[in-house]
């Protein structure tokens, strides 16, 4: 166990993520000296470099602050890398073969929640949307929490929340198993769906990967779990299992939902009552479903039925989850990080529902080479139900190209005459704003950076 007493600095290779970004926030607040590296500029590891951390993007150990490369000092500091980073990064090699003290993000992550009463929630998708609605009720309720959030939540524009209790809301991711490394009292598991086959070959062992998280949960703890896979969640021994959801029996039941004009009303049975007549004003009948996992959890730490309406009524969302970036006179333009097909006809059934019958036009950036290749036939029919298709072409992250893998694998599998594949530099001069109903971009890759150009363009075509 690391004790970070002995510690002066952390550097992170790969700190514009935004786990990764959480983390060394965490350590500038601690009053840590801290560095990274990220192969781009952003809004995240602009924020960070104002926050005091020294960022460079060239993968060049001349980069490195002093602090770093001081072979008297290999062992006061820190190292943090991404799986994502790949392994030829030359300031990553550097540390490695100097003998630093190299650890991944999962790692620290679970040294810093080791002490804590750590709420974790996982899940194929989801997870960000849930927990940082989980944070939000508890910082809003007398119970307070710390959080380290996969999303940046707009009521306190971070992904990282500091609170005076001993509960800390995590995101417990599944890539590379480093869900594994925590320890929680209370878990939440929201989708099982296949994703991730480049680290776990099947489905089958994807889904035992979830039950060897849900084992860790500390006895006397609880794990929540959605109704609809319940089926294939092992309950831990001496652990207290609960389910969520819209389906009757659901130990968190959500019923007379109804959708009023900016706005749901609903209530939710709890094994100790039911909350009536809560208003939530964030859009999307799946988001419902998600607060209703984080109503669970709240519930549990002993969060009090007029606390959660009070932050129900108060959410204001994550960014790049169903984010409403314009909405005006006829044209709505929406944000979403969806990059698995489930995801996808979540948000997309979501959209029709909060919309009704508006004519959709969807940009789609395919995020990994081996998820494109998985998952092409599940591409391609979600995104026949948009009236217009508009498809960019892979985001790699971590991965090297694949022969015969792309995004026509998608386009040539689609039946729908709107669609079409269009270079990522040449999209804003191809949108024609004055066509667009209901505007969405979709994908995890950099599909981000056209956000704000967008917005920028449909409010100065709209304007002219």
């Amino acid at each position: 166990m690391i004790d970070f007493k002995d510690i002066e600095g952390v550097y992170f290779v790969g700190i514009g993520g935004i786990g990764m970004s959480a983390i060394a926030l965490y350590f500038i607040k601690g009053g840590f000296s801290t560095g990274g590296y990220d192969r781009s500029a952003g809004r995240i590891t602009a924020n960070l470099s104002e926050q005091g951390c020294s960022v460079t993007y060239k993968d060049d150990t001349g980069e490195l602050p002093e602090l770093f490369t001081n072979p008297d000092k290999k062992n006061r500091v820190l190292i943090v890398y991404t799986p994502a980073i790949p392994a030829e990064n030359r300031i990553l090699s550097f540390f490695r073969d100097n003998g630093y003290n190299i650890y991944k993000r999962s790692e620290i992550l679970g040294i810093i929640s080791s002490n804590t009463n750590t709420l974790a929630v996982s899940g194929t998708h989801g997870k960000t949307t849930v927990s940082t609605m989980t944070a939000h009720l508890l910082k809003q309720s007398h119970v307070d929490c710390s959080a380290f959030l996969g999303g940046i939540s707009k009521n306190y524009d971070s992904n990282l929340l500091l609170g005076e209790s001993n509960y800390t809301v995590i995101e417990a991711d599944e890539f590379d198993r480093s869900f594994h490394r925590l320890s929680p009292l209370m878990a939440v598991i929201t989708s099982v769906d296949a994703d991730h086959l480049d680290i776990y070959g099947d489905h089958k062992t994807m889904i035992e990967a979830y039950n060897i998280f849900a084992a860790k949960i500390k006895r006397g703890g609880k794990l929540v779990v959605n109704k609809r896979i319940i089926s294939q969640i092992i309950k831990p021994e001496g652990v207290d299992l609960y389910t969520y959801g819209f389906e009757e029996g659901s130990d968190f039941h959500s019923f007379d939902i109804k959708h009023l004009k900016d706005y749901y009303s609903f209530s939710v049975k709890t094994p100790s009552g039911v909350i009536k007549d809560i208003h939530f004003p964030f859009p999307g009948i799946i988001n419902v479903e998600n607060l209703t996992a984080a109503i669970a959890l709240a519930t549990l730490c002993g969060v009090e039925a007029q606390e959660i309406r009070k932050g129900a009524m108060l959410f204001q969302g994550v960014r790049r989850r169903f984010d409403i970036r314009y909405n005006d006179r006829g044209l709505t333009y929406v944000d979403d990080y969806a990059h698995h097909p489930e995801e996808i006809k979540a948000f997309i059934k979501s959209i029709k529902e909060y919309f009704g019958g508006r004519k959709l036009t969807g940009i789609f950036q395919p995020h990994l080479f081996t998820r494109t290749r998985d998952h092409a036939d599940g591409f391609a029919a979600i995104l026949d139900e948009l009236d217009e298709a508009i498809l960019l072409p892979v985001y790699p992250a971590r991965e090297k190209p694949i022969e015969g893998v792309s995004s026509e694998m998608i386009l040539e599998r689609m039946k729908s005459p709107g669609k079409r594949l269009i270079e990522k530099d040449q999209l804003l001069a191809a949108l024609d704003v004055n066509r667009l109903d209901v505007l969405l971009t979709i994908g995890a890759g950099d599909i981000d950076s056209l956000v704000i150009p967008i917005e920028e363009k449909i409010k100065r075509d709209r304007k002219g």
